[in-house]
Parts: structure tokens; C-alpha cells; sequence
């Protein structure tokens, strides 16, 4: 005769559970915006070198390092604050939530700066050329990104400096971070294609 499990016993170590609508509802996000980022890429890749007038992007992008560092080390850094709010350290949540704050900000000045000397200097605008146009699209499209998260990480920041975030947040938090982790890894793609690829 064959034994049997009770089913309650069987399922009672891997109980499955519904994923929470807050990791639902970002993964939808991001598997979104990974498609529009997709789109981008393909077009400033379709379009390279296929301009009759330049400048070219050999010609007039410099490699940014710096702000390429100090984008990729704040997720490092966030997780460092994911980490800590876990365990209830508030104040070290609010240290390194705002060195990821800071250098976000850093990246989005190294942008600027960047955008200030195509602009100025080489006269490269969205209306120049193909490339102008799709350099700017698809750099401006990723800076968006960092706006957005900058923005969320900075009201969140107002909500742990008036003593109303706790360690019981500390889910939504992670939700939070992981945008920003793409946002990160975005980067990584972006940098490849219009400062490695295409130069």
C-alpha cells in the first residue's frame, strides 16, 4: 500500500506566496522602460555614422569617467542604507542614502557640464545631425531616469530626517532601490553603446 504525505505537511516548508504588489508593480516599471531604452539604442546604433556633416562623435565626446564612477559606486552605496534600515541603524540608513543622494547629483552635474561643452564649444545640438539627435535623446532619456530617482530618494530622505521612516519601511525602501539599481545598470549600456561602441 502506498503512503501518503498530508498535503498541509508537504507545502508547509515551501509554502508559496503572492509576490507583493509593490515588487509587481516595479518589475513591471522597469520591464517597461527597458523596452524604450531598447528602442533608443537601436536607433542611435541604426543611425551611426550615417550623417553627411558632422561633428562625429570621435570628434567631440570625451569619456566620462568620473561620472560613470560615481553613478555605478551609489549602488554600493544604497545598499549599504538597505542593509542598515533592515536593522534599524536610522542614522546610518540617512549616511549612506545621502552619499547615494550626492552622487547621483555629482553624475547629473558631470552630464551638464558635458552637455555645456557639445552645446557651446562644438556646437552639437539635438537639431544638428542625426547623431546630435540621438546622442541627446538617448543621454537625456537615462539623465530623466536619474532626475526621477533623485527626486524619490529625496523625499524618502525627508521622511527619515522627521523620524517617519522605520525599520518596518524598510521593504518599500528596497523596492525603491532596486529602480535605482536600474537606473545603474541602464548606464552601463548606455555608456557602452555611445562612449565605447560608437566612438
Amino acid at each position: 500500500m502506498m503512503a501518503t504525505v498530508p498535503l498541509q505537511h508537504a507545502t508547509q516548508e515551501g509554502e508559496w506566496r503572492l509576490p507583493s504588489r509593490g515588487m509587481v508593480a516595479m518589475a513591471g516599471l522597469i520591464t517597461a522602460e527597458s523596452s524604450i531604452f531598447l528602442i533608443f539604442v537601436v536607433a542611435y546604433l541604426y543611425y551611426l555614422g550615417r550623417d553627411v556633416q558632422g561633428p562625429t562623435p570621435r570628434e567631440v565626446l570625451e569619456i566620462p569617467y568620473f561620472g560613470t564612477v560615481c553613478l555605478l559606486s551609489s549602488s554600493g552605496f544604497i545598499m549599504l542604507a538597505e542593509r542598515a534600515i533592515e536593522h534599524g541603524k536610522i542614522a546610518a540608513f540617512r549616511l549612506w542614502w545621502g552619499v547615494t543622494i550626492l552622487l547621483a547629483a555629482i553624475f547629473l552635474g558631470d552630464t551638464g557640464l558635458e552637455w555645456r561643452k557639445l552645446i557651446v564649444h562644438d556646437h552639437l545640438t539635438i537639431h544638428t545631425n542625426l547623431f546630435g539627435t540621438c546622442f541627446y535623446s538617448l543621454v537625456g532619456l537615462h539623465a530623466s531616469h536619474v532626475i526621477v530617482g533623485m527626486l524619490m530618494m529625496l523625499v524618502t530622505m525627508v521622511f527619515a530626517l522627521t523620524g517617519h521612516l522605520r525599520a518596518e519601511h524598510s521593504y518599500r525602501v528596497k523596492v525603491l532601490a532596486l529602480y535605482w539599481h536600474f537606473v545603474d545598470a541602464v548606464w552601463v549600456v548606455v555608456f557602452t553603446v555611445v562612449y565605447v561602441v560608437g566612438r
